[in-house]
């Protein structure tokens, strides 16, 4: 059997989890030194300013990451699900937590001791490799939101993110009519997410909808021509 440091699998291609991009043996592992923890829908795993205990590691479920403004409004940052990483970055800058994690859904969970999931990175090349290419790329994502909430309005942005969601999240209708998002985000959160406010992006929503790109319901979005999407949001 090969050690927990093997790394004769290709590397994990863009996009993929963090359990992706582990072996089995590294995953045997990686359980063997968290403990599962379940969060019902609407709970929160941590909070922003809270001391970072653990790392944890979506097993189940989506989880949504917020920080609030000096204003009072809760902005969403990030959407997190199933094989993801959440809260590495206090494990190894030692801050406190930059946002609080919510469960969207029923979330279950890896949770490692900061401590341990640094042992772990150090002895699994994978693991690092992984870490190391998530913080580049979300490097990256931040410059790319700079340039695009300058150059887009409401409307192009929230086709940005809907793209986003329909390429992570997305499942297709079986009888073809699109790609359906079942994650239970409220225009508040879009309206954060897109830097707008819930009016603008409820205009905005209304607009897709007439031109028939995106249906809308209570818990879910269905996006019906993401190549208008994807040209609305400049390629």
């Amino acid at each position: 059997m090969s050690s927990v440091s093997d790394s004769r699998s290709a590397p994990a291609a863009p996009g993929d989890t963090f359990l992706d991009a582990l072996q089995e043996d590294q995953r045997r592992e990686l359980r063997r030194r968290a403990t599962p923890r379940r969060f019902p829908r609407g709970s929160a795993l941590a909070h922003a300013g809270q001391v970072g205990d653990r790392v944890f590691v979506v097993t189940t479920g989506h989880v949504k990451l917020t920080r609030l403004t000096p204003e009072g409004r809760d902005v969403l940052l990030a959407l997190r699900g199933p094989g993801d990483l959440i809260g590495e970055q206090s494990a190894i800058d030692g801050q406190v937590r930059s946002a609080t994690m919510t469960a969207l859904d029923a979330v279950e969970t890896l949770a490692i001791a900061p401590a341990d999931f640094l042992t772990y990175v150090t002895t699994v090349p994978d693991a690092a490799r992984y870490v190391m290419r998530t913080l580049a790329e979300r490097l990256r994502d931040a410059d790319g939101k700079r340039v695009e909430h300058a150059a887009h309005d409401v409307v192009g942005r929230l086709c940005v993110r809907i793209g986003e969601l329909c390429e992570r999240f997305g499942v297709p209708e079986a009888d073809g009519g699109g790609t359906r998002i079942d994650l239970p985000l409220t225009q508040e959160d879009l309206a954060g997410w897109v830097g707008a406010s819930r009016e603008s992006t409820a205009r905005a929503l209304a607009q897709m909808r007439e031109l028939g790109w995106v249906t809308t319901a209570r818990r879910s979005i269905v996006c019906h021509d993401p190549e208008a999407l994807r040209r609305r949001a400049g390629g």
